[in-house]
């Protein structure tokens, strides 16, 4: 199954195939000082780094190294 990405630079949704995604996550310090977690997958398409933003449900789904 592949996972669809949009590539800025094509302007364009392309479909990469899971073996080639990589799971990460973004964390930042809130004002309140909590710490907010976002869930990634990563990819590269023809030289162009891909991001796209997932559920953790959808992140703890895939079973991808993770970065």
């Amino acid at each position: 199954m592949a996972i669809e990405f949009y590539d800025v630079k094509k302007r364009e949704k392309v479909q990469i195939p899971e073996s080639e995604v990589k799971k990460t996550t973004y964390e930042r310090q809130g004002k309140d000082g909590k710490t907010n977690v976002r869930y990634a997958f990563r990819a590269v398409n023809e030289g162009t780094k891909l991001t796209k933003f997932a559920s953790k449900d959808d992140w703890d789904a895939l079973d991808a190294p993770v970065e």
